[in-house]
């Protein structure tokens, strides 16, 4: 068959470890073959990223404002151990959080499913994705360990030296401990926006939980600027659409998710959104199961897996070991690529192509061929335990099957 035509670029993020091999056998096993793949690589591997002084993750990020579509493989945010591990200059920062700030996105996590292996939560019928603000909160404060008694104190001054605020955070008769948190208009409004507008892009409703009732100005912040945004910028188009938009305390929400049948965006902070994703991802099946995609409020695009760089597994695929490592949520990493880049650019073939590719994928695991961590968890079926070659070689035979 004659490969499909893809005239515009979309941005090629390579990553570390045992996904960076995934990422080759998907490549050239399942995209190549069919498409004539355009990318503009970046190596954010972490020896380069090291080498280049973290220049490539700003470049990387760059190329997907320009080109509105890029595509991540999973790298590793190192530690003190990697560090030494890897000879590296200096702790490098998370390249995630690098490109989240430059595009100022929202991620948007949901799970994939599949009638063979179902939900811990008998009633999820449909999936429940995890919008998380990926601005400030924890991720961002400042902290310090007070070594004695003394005051605590919260100081805003303003640009011009002027003491605004003064306020006793506490008085310590010990040692204790300090954290202060902080968030930003703008990012909370981009975060609103983000979310509504992925929502009318997939038809869901929209539920945003945080907690105003003890958090009086932090919290309610965030509650005031997304009741403002869908007011002013989306009621009518989500009333039009026959979709939803509710504020209710997490703790609230955390309880009727439960009992819902999903088939909703839930918005949280950036730390509630941390927790609930792996929460939800373990409650359908496996991490490895999670999709990812960072969207910013003007329109650009970054798929990616959740999870990490299976450091366990790469450790023994250097000794020459087969491994069952799932690469489910890195195939669908680059089939969201190519479907948005076909989208965007009028390509039809090419969307068609990203919808075979999950289909295959999906046909896959139904018929009972699945990599380790799935085995345990399918109903209905003998599994077939298969390493990550395997896996993806019977991917490739239906969908060659599904293209003919």
């Amino acid at each position: 068959m004659e490969k499909i035509k893809m005239p515009v670029p979309i941005a090629e993020l390579d990553g570390d470890e045992m996904t960076h091999i995934l990422w080759g056998m998907i490549k050239d096993q399942l995209i190549k073959p069919f498409v004539e793949l355009n990318t503009e690589y970046y190596d954010l591997s972490l020896p380069n990223r090291d080498r280049t002084e973290d220049a490539v993750t700003r470049q990387a990020a760059e190329a997907i404002k320009r080109l509105h579509v890029g595509v991540k493989c999973a790298t590793i945010t190192p530690n003190y151990q990697r560090q030494e591990e890897y000879g590296l200059k200096q702790l490098w920062k998370s390249p995630n959080a690098t490109i989240r700030a430059a595009l100022d996105g929202t991620v948007f996590r949901a799970p994939i499913l599949i009638s063979r292996v179902k939900p811990v939560v008998t009633c999820w019928k449909k999936t429940i994705t995890i919008a998380r603000h990926a601005y400030g909160d924890v991720y961002k404060a400042v902290e310090y360990r007070v070594p004695g008694p003394g005051k605590a104190e919260l100081v805003f001054t303003d640009e011009h030296g002027a003491e605004l605020s003064r306020q006793t955070v506490y008085d310590f008769n010990g040692p204790g401990v300090l954290q202060a948190m902080h968030n930003r208009d703008d990012s909370i409004l981009s975060f609103a926006r983000c979310c509504f507008a992925y929502a009318l892009d997939v038809k869901q409703d929209v539920w945003f939980s945080s907690k105003d009732t003890i958090s009086k100005d932090y919290d309610q912040t965030f509650k005031l600027l997304f009741q403002k945004v869908f007011d002013e910028e989306y009621r009518a188009a989500f009333e039009q659409a026959g979709l939803h938009y509710r504020y209710a305390l997490i703790d609230d929400v955390a309880a009727k998710v439960i009992r819902s049948s999903g088939g909703i965006i839930w918005a949280c902070k950036n730390y509630d959104g941390d927790v609930m994703s792996d929460m939800v991802s373990t409650a359908f099946g496996s991490l490895a199961m999670m999709t990812s995609v960072l969207v910013s409020p003007d329109g650009k695009y970054e798929y990616e897996a959740a999870h990490g760089t299976v450091t366990r597994h790469y450790y023994k695929y250097l000794k020459g070991e087969k491994t069952s490592t799932n690469p489910m949520a890195t195939i669908f990493a680059w089939s969201g690529a190519l479907k948005k880049r076909g989208e965007l650019d009028d390509l039809s073939e090419l969307v068609h192509f990203g919808q075979a590719l999950e289909e295959a994928s999906l046909q896959t695991l139904n018929d009972g061929i699945m990599t380790k961590d799935l085995c345990g968890l399918a109903e209905g079926i003998t599994p077939t335990a298969v390493d990550s070659e395997g896996f993806i070689k019977a991917i490739r035979e239906r969908l060659e099957a599904k293209l003919a």
